[in-house]
C-alpha cells in the first residue's frame, strides 16, 4: 500500500470480476479457483525474460525444477476491474508476470502478477532469490482473480502487485502504491497490516506475535525481507502502522 509515513492509514477496496488465467507456455499447469494455484512440471524450464545480473536465467533448485518467469503486455481488458479510467498509471504502463514460486510444502508452481514496468526486473530478481532460498509462498494471482477486493485476495493469503486503488489517511487522500504497480503484498495472513484495532485480513491475528518465526512470514534479517532490501525495496513492517506483508520501492 502506498502510505504516508508515519501516520496511520486505512485500505479502501474496490469490487471486480474474476480474472481468466493464461497457462505459461511451456509448462504445464494444474490447479484452479481461490486454491494452491498452478503446479509446474518438475524439469528443467528456461526463463523467457531477461536474466537478472548474475543469472543465466535457469536456476536448478533441490527438487530439480528450474526458476521460470515470462513478461507480457496487459490491455484494460487483461486487468479487468483492477483498472479504470483515471488511474494514476495506464496498462501500457503494466505488465503482467508469470514467474515460479515455492509453494509451502516446497513445491514448484507458477503465479502471475501485474507491476509497473519499471520494476519488472526487480521483481523477477526478488523471487528468483526466493524461490532459491526456498521461501515458501502461499498463492500468486492478480486482485481482479478477486473482483478487485484487496479484502478478499488478503483474505485467501495471495501475493499480489497491481490494484488501482486509494489509500485514505488523517491527510488528503492518495493513490496506494499499489494502484502505481510499485508495491508487492506477501503471504497476507502470515504477514497481517495491523492498523488501529483492527487485524487485516482478520486471519492473520495468529501472527500479530512475531516473536516466534513459522514458514511464509517476513522478519528483519529474514530471506524474505532481505530479498526485497537488496533490490532496493523497503519493508511496511517497519512503519509506526506495521503493514508486515507490505514491500514498496519508494518506501510508502
Amino acid at each position: 500500500m502506498r502510505r504516508l509515513r508515519p501516520l496511520p492509514a486505512v485500505r479502501r477496496r474496490w469490487s471486480y470480476r474474476a480474472l481468466v488465467t493464461v497457462l505459461l507456455p511451456g509448462l504445464a499447469l494444474v490447479g484452479c479457483g481461490s486454491g494452491a494455484g498452478t503446479t509446474a512440471d518438475r524439469g528443467a524450464v528456461v526463463s523467457t525474460s531477461p536474466p537478472a545480473p548474475g543469472h543465466n536465467g535457469k536456476i536448478t533448485t533441490t527438487d530439480g525444477a528450474a526458476f521460470a518467469s515470462e513478461v507480457s503486455p496487459v490491455t484494460a481488458a487483461d486487468l479487468g476491474q483492477s483498472w479504470r479510467p483515471g488511474c494514476p498509471v495506464g496498462p501500457e504502463q503494466l505488465r503482467r508476470v508469470r514467474l515460479s514460486y515455492r509453494d509451502f510444502d516446497g513445491g514448484s508452481r507458477i503465479g502471475t502478477i501485474v507491476v509497473h514496468e519499471s520494476v519488472v526486473s526487480d521483481v523477477i530478481t526478488i523471487f528468483r532469490d526466493l524461490y532459491q532460498s526456498q521461501f515458501p509462498i502461499r498463492r500468486m494471482q492478480p486482485v481482479d482473480a478477486y473482483g478487485g477486493s484487496d479484502d478478499r485476495s488478503m483474505a485467501d493469503d495471495n501475493t499480489s502487485a497491481f490494484n488501482c486503488r486509494p489509500v485514505v489517511s488523517t491527510g488528503p487522500a492518495k493513490w496506494s502504491e499499489h494502484a502505481y504497480g510499485t508495491a508487492v503484498d506477501v503471504n497476507p495472513v502470515e504477514n497481517p497490516y495491523l492498523i488501529e484495532s483492527q487485524v487485516l485480513p482478520p486471519a492473520g491475528t495468529a501472527y500479530t506475535d512475531r516473536a516466534g518465526q513459522r514458514p511464509g512470514m517476513a522478519a528483519p534479517g529474514g530471506v524474505l525481507v532481505e530479498a526485497f532490501a537488496a533490490a532496493g525495496w523497503h519493508w511496511g513492517g517497519e512503519f509506526r502502522s506495521p503493514d508486515y506483508q507490505h514491500f514498496s520501492r519508494d518506501g510508502r
